[in-house]
C-alpha cells in the first residue's frame, strides 16, 4: 500500500485538536470539523471570513439543483444533473476592531487552538489576536447543530479584551451569496428578508428546483445594544458596536432554526411561511444553553449505545470514535426519503450524490445500531422505484436500474461508463433488503415494499444479460464491476453472483408466499408478476455463469482478466496519488490494477458460502493488485485479514480506514469525508477484529485482538436485544445488556447469550 499517513491533529481519545494554526492545513481542518445531523451540515469554516482558500459550505440534505449537460444525443446517456447545492451561512460573522477586520489569512494571532468534542459534538476555537497597535483580544468561537431538534442550531462568540478598553464592531447575518465552490455560481433568489428586535428571518429559493430554505435566528448581547439592519439582494446582518472593558467577557448568542420545503408541491409561500413563524414560536424561547443541553443528551445517550473502547492505541481510539460520531451526525433516522452522499453533508466533491455503497457499506451501522435509520434508507430506495423504473426503459431494460449516483431518484451520473454499465446500485438495494429483512423478521416492510422493489430489479437483471453462444450460461456483458479500473467487461464476477442472488431471493420470497397461503393469482394481481416471470428468474440465476478456476481456486475478477499486463502497484510514486489527476483516463484501464476490492467484496458480502482455502487464494492474489484508490477499500482487505489471522496486515489496513481523513491519506481530505469509509472503518472492528458474520444461519463470531492493543469493547444491536462484547489479549466475553437470550456461534461452537457474562479463551 503506497499510501502514507500525514499526521497534524493531536491524538485524544474523545476529541479532535488542532493546536497551532497552520493555513496550508485550513481546507482541510474545514472538513474534519464539520458539524451535521442528517438534516443540514456545515463545515467548519472560520465564519468571520478568511481570504485565502475556503469552501464555506452549508448544506441540507436533500436540497438540491439541476442543471443540464451535453449528451450528445446518445441515448441513455443523461442531459441533465443532479448536485447538492451550497445554501445559507446562518454563522455569517464579521468582526471589526480599530480599522482591522478579523482575517485569520492576514492576522497577528496567538495560541490557535481548535477542538470538536465527540462527547457533545461542541466545535470551540479560540485564539488571541494581536492588533497593530498592540490591543489584544482573546475570542472564542462555539457552535453545534442541534441532536434533538434537527432544525437547530447555536453559535457563541466571547470577547476578553486582555490590554485594553474600547469598542468592538460584530455583524451577525443570515447570508446566501455563497457561491457553490465547484461551479462559482450562486443558485439562490430570496424571497423575503426581514428584522424584527434582534431577530433575523430570510428565504431563499433554488432557481431551477425551486426548493425552499428558511433560516432564523435570535441574537442575545451584553447590555443589548441597538443593531443597525443591512439588507442586501441575498444577506441580511445585525451589527452591533459592543463596549469592552479589560479583562471582562462579552458574550453573543446566536440561536438558528433553519426549515426546508423539498417538493415543489409543497412550497406554497404562505402555508410555508405559517409553518416558518410556527417552529420559531415553539423555539424562540428557548436559550443557548438549553438547546444544548438537549443536544449533548442525546449524545450521552448515543455513546452509551454505539461506543467502541480500545486500550492500548490513541491514535484507533480517536479515529473510530471520530467514525462513529461522524456517521451518528450523517444518518440517524430523523427523515425518511432521504439517503448518505458519498461526502455526507461536508463538502461538494461527487456532487452529495447518494452511491451503490449505501447499502453494502453504510446500512450495516445502522442495522446493528439504529433500525429505523436503516429502514429509511431502503425506503428511500422505494419512494424512488419509479425513477429507476423509467431509469430502465432509457437503457432498454425492463423492470427498475437504481441510478449509480443519485439525490432525487434520477440519475446524476454523466459519464456513461458508470452510469449505464454498473449495475451494483440495483443489486445493492436488493442486497439491503436481504439483510434487513434476515435480522430484523419485518415481513411487513418485505410484503409491501420489498417485494415490489425486488421484482422490478429482476427484471432488469433478466433483460440486462444474456446467455453465451451456446445458450449454456447467463450473465451481463458490457459490464463495469465495483473496481472502477476495468470498463466495458464481459462476466464481472461481483455483478454476475449479486444478480444471481437477486434473481434468486426473488424467486425464493415469492415461493414463501405461496407456503403462507397466498395463491398464484393473488400474487400476481397485487405485484403485477406471472408465474412464468418468476421461474425465469429463477433459471436465469441458476445458470448464471459464475467464472472461478477449480486447479487455482480462484474467483476471475472478469472474463479475461487473468491475461492482463500486470503493474507493481508499490512502484508508483505517492506524488502520482490521486491517479486520476495524474494519469490519463484511458491509462488506468490497461492493467491489472485495482481500484477497490471487486472478488474480494463479493467473498464478504456472502462470507459464509466460501471455504477458507478459497478466501486465501484470492487474497493473497488480489490484494497486491490493489491501489485502494477508493476509500471503499482498505477495510474489506483489513477484515479478511483478520478472518485470515494476518493479523498485521489486518491491523496496518484498519488504520487505514479509521483515519482516512484525519490523516488525509489520499490527499483530497479538503474536498469533504470520505463517508462510506468511516462506515467501513465501524465494520471493521465489529466484523473484522469481532469476526462478526451475519450472513450464516445465526450470528457468529471469532474475534482476534491486534497485537498493540490491550483490550477492546462494542455493542450491538440485534433482534431487539443489546449484545456487549468484550476482547482481552486472553479471552473474549459477551452479555446480553437488555433484551432476550440471543443464540450465536462463538469459534464455531454454539452458545445461547444471556444477562450472566459468558467467557471464553481466545485460541
Amino acid at each position: 500500500m503506497a499510501k502514507i499517513a500525514d499526521l497534524y491533529y493531536k491524538a485524544d481519545p474523545f476529541q479532535i485538536i488542532e493546536e497551532g494554526f497552520d493555513p496550508n492545513y485550513a481546507k482541510i481542518s474545514e472538513s474534519i470539523f464539520s458539524l451535521g445531523n442528517e438534516y443540514m451540515g456545515v463545515r467548519g469554516y472560520f465564519e468571520e471570513g478568511f481570504s485565502l482558500d475556503s469552501l464555506v459550505g452549508s448544506y441540507f440534505n436533500g436540497i438540491y439543483e439541476r442543471e443540464e449537460v451535453s449528451s450528445q444525443n446518445y441515448k441513455g446517456i443523461i442531459d441533465n444533473t443532479e448536485f447538492m447545492v451550497n445554501s445559507v451561512d446562518y454563522f455569517y460573522t464579521k468582526v471589526l476592531l480599530d480599522g482591522e477586520t478579523l482575517d485569520l489569512a492576514t492576522a497577528k494571532i496567538h495560541k490557535f487552538r481548535r477542538c470538536l468534542d465527540l462527547k457533545t459534538g461542541v466545535l470551540r476555537r479560540s485564539f488571541i489576536w494581536e492588533l497593530n497597535n498592540g490591543k489584544q483580544v482573546e475570542i472564542l468561537f462555539e457552535r453545534f447543530l442541534s441532536m434533538s431538534d434537527a432544525n437547530m442550531a447555536g453559535q457563541r462568540i466571547r470577547f476578553m479584551p486582555l490590554n485594553f478598553d474600547g469598542s468592538i464592531c460584530v455583524s451577525l447575518g443570515l447570508d446566501f451569496t455563497r457561491p457553490h465552490y465547484m461551479s462559482g455560481k450562486n443558485y439562490f433568489s430570496c424571497d423575503e428578508k426581514r428584522a424584527e428586535n434582534d431577530n433575523l428571518f430570510i428565504v431563499g429559493t433554488t432557481k431551477n428546483t425551486k426548493q425552499k430554505i428558511a433560516s432564523m435566528c435570535k441574537i442575545e448581547l451584553p447590555n443589548s445594544p441597538i443593531g443597525v439592519i443591512e439588507k442586501e439582494d441575498n444577506k441580511i446582518t445585525l451589527t452591533y458596536q459592543i463596549d469592552l472593558k479589560k479583562q471582562c467577557e462579552a458574550v453573543i448568542t446566536k440561536v438558528i432554526c433553519n426549515i426546508v420545503c423539498k417538493k415543489s408541491e409543497e412550497t406554497n409561500y404562505k402555508k410555508f411561511n405559517v409553518k416558518c413563524e410556527d417552529k420559531w414560536r415553539e423555539r424562540t424561547n428557548f436559550h443557548y444553553d438549553q438547546l444544548l443541553a438537549e443536544s449533548i443528551e442525546w449524545w450521552e445517550k448515543k455513546w452509551k449505545e454505539s461506543d467502541i473502547v480500545i486500550e492500548g492505541d490513541d491514535l484507533n481510539q480517536q479515529g473510530i470514535r471520530y467514525c462513529i460520531f461522524q456517521m451518528h451526525q450523517t444518518y440517524h433516522g430523523t427523515e425518511a426519503g432521504t439517503n448518505i452522499g458519498a461526502k455526507g453533508l461536508t463538502g461538494e466533491a461527487y456532487s452529495g450524490n447518494a452511491f451503490w455503497d449505501t447499502e453494502t457499506y453504510c446500512l450495516p451501522f445502522y442495522l446493528f445500531n439504529n433500525l429505523k435509520a436503516a429502514k429509511n434508507l431502503l425506503m428511500f430506495r422505494y419512494e424512488t422505484l419509479e425513477e429507476a423504473k423509467l431509469r430502465a426503459k432509457e437503457l432498454d431494460c425492463r423492470g427498475a436500474f437504481y441510478p449509480i449516483a443519485t439525490i432525487s431518484g434520477k440519475e446524476c451520473c454523466s459519464l456513461w461508463q458508470h452510469a449505464s454499465l454498473q449495475l451494483q446500485a440495483s443489486t445493492g438495494v436488493a442486497y439491503g433488503i436481504y439483510t434487513y429483512v434476515k435480522l430484523t423478521k419485518d415481513m411487513e416492510f418485505l410484503h409491501q415494499y420489498g417485494i415490489p422493489m425486488l421484482i422490478e430489479i429482476s427484471r432488469m437483471l433478466a433483460t440486462r444479460g444474456d446467455y453465451n453462444a451456446d445458450g449454456t450460461k447467463y450473465g451481463f456483458y458490457g459490464v463495469m464491476g465495483p473496481d472502477e479500473f476495468q470498463m466495458m467487461v464481459n462476466h464481472n464476477c461481483y455483478t454476475n453472483a449479486l444478480g444471481k442472488m437477486t434473481l434468486r431471493y426473488t424467486y425464493d420470497v415469492i415461493e414463501q408466499l405461496k407456503k403462507e397461503g397466498f395463491s398464484e393469482e393473488e400474487i400476481a394481481r397485487r405485484y403485477q408478476v406471472s408465474h412464468e416471470e418468476i421461474e425465469d428468474f429463477k433459471k436465469k440465476a441458476d445458470n448464471m455463469w459464475i467464472p472461478y478456476h477449480t486447479d487455482t481456486k480462484l474467483f476471475e475478477q472478469h472474463q479475461g482478466y487473468f491475461e492482463l499486463p500486470h503493474v507493481d502497484v508499490d512502484a508508483i510514486p505517492i506524488e502520482d496519488f490521486p491517479l486520476y489527476h495524474h494519469w490519463t483516463y484511458d491509462r488506468i484501464y490497461r492493467n491489472d490494477m485495482i481500484k477497490q476490492p471487486d472478488v474480494l467484496m463479493m467473498m464478504l458480502l456472502f462470507n459464509s458460502s466460501f471455504t477458507l482455502e478459497q478466501l486465501q487464494a484470492n487474497y493473497e492474489f488480489y490484494e497486491p493488485r490493489c491501489i485502494h484508490e477508493s476509500s471503499l477499500s482498505p477495510s474489506v482487505h483489513s477484515i479478511l485479514a483478520s478472518q485470515l489471522k494476518k493479523h498485521k496486515e489486518a491491523y496496518q489496513f484498519f488504520g487505514f480506514a479509521t483515519r482516512m481523513d484525519l490523516d488525509n491519506y489520499n490527499r483530497n481530505t479538503g474536498e469533504g469525508l470520505h463517508t462510506t469509509s468511516i462506515a467501513a472503518a465501524w465494520m471493521n472492528i465489529v466484523y473484522g477484529f469481532g469476526g462478526m458474520r451475519s450472513d450464516g444461519p445465526i450470528l457468529s463470531f471469532t474475534p482476534s485482538i491486534p497485537e498493540s492493543w490491550n483490550s477492546y469493547s462494542f455493542r450491538i444491536r440485534y433482534q431487539g436485544s443489546v449484545i456487549k462484547v468484550e476482547v482481552t489479549k486472553n479471552e473474549t466475553a459477551f452479555q446480553v445488556l437488555e433484551g432476550n437470550d440471543v443464540p450465536v456461534k462463538i469459534y464455531e461452537t454454539e452458545y445461547t447469550l444471556g444477562q450472566s457474562r459468558l467467557k471464553v479463551e481466545l485460541p
